[in-house]
């Protein structure tokens, strides 16, 4: 279900009640003919992706996209050959605006991000086709807290990219002393213009490389 060093570290999570109830909720609601997304064997790719003692940036969403094709397991991404949601093409923008020489591209799969080290992570990681939020106050919220939580205290200089009240909420659960977080508004088109020029993604690599670590290449 999930990738051995996240298993190691957020493995006990897996056996508390309130899981176990959204175990139930979600495959309920796949059983019960509703489309779920992401699909199944997707539902934790951010995981796979970006091992636990990999990762050295967390760009946190809210939870999937709820049109079909779209939702891959990481936030923010979308498959190749999908048109890029308004809000990565507002992030494209800001790193045209960030990256020297950052030329937007064609497609919105970010797995080349989350391959460098890039956990793309939904505060909620499932959701009904159609319904923003319906999977929401039945559980991930708990499991995502727990995951930035063992992040904070296990792992020492990893950027936390926190867009949107929503996504700051979750910065409590990080330890700014052993951690870059940055905040900003969301990138979607109703608070674009909070987002816009917060020079995250140039703010992200100038710390990885002050601390001795290779820049994210954030071409795609």
């Amino acid at each position: 279900m999930i990738e051995e060093s996240w298993r190691e570290a957020v493995g006990d999570e897996f056996e508390k009640d309130y899981f176990k109830s959204l175990e139930n909720f979600v495959s309920g609601r796949r059983q019960s003919g509703v489309s779920v997304y992401p699909p199944k064997d997707m539902c934790y790719a951010a995981f796979a992706a970006a091992p636990f003692g990999k990762v050295r940036v967390v760009i946190l969403g809210q939870d999937p996209y709820i049109n079909p094709g779209q939702a891959m397991g990481l936030s923010f991404s979308v498959p190749k050959g999908v048109k890029s949601p308004p809000s990565l093409k507002n992030m494209y923008k800001e790193l045209a605006e960030d990256i020297e020489g950052f030329q937007i591209p064609d497609h919105g799969d970010l797995t080349p991000w989350a391959k460098q080290g890039v956990l793309l992570l939904n505060s909620v990681m499932s959701v009904d086709e159609g319904e923003s939020g319906s999977h929401a106050r039945q559980g991930w919220e708990t499991f995502t807290d727990a995951v930035i939580a063992r992040l904070s205290a296990k792992r020492e200089g990893i950027v936390f990219m926190l867009w949107g009240n929503y996504s700051k909420k979750k910065g409590k659960k990080i330890d700014r002393n052993r951690h870059l977080v940055l905040e900003s508004g969301h990138p979607s088109p109703l608070s674009v213009r909070y987002f816009r020029g917060c020079q995250h993604f140039f703010k992200a690599n100038s710390y990885l490389e002050e601390r001795g670590q290779e820049p994210i290449d954030w071409q795609l």
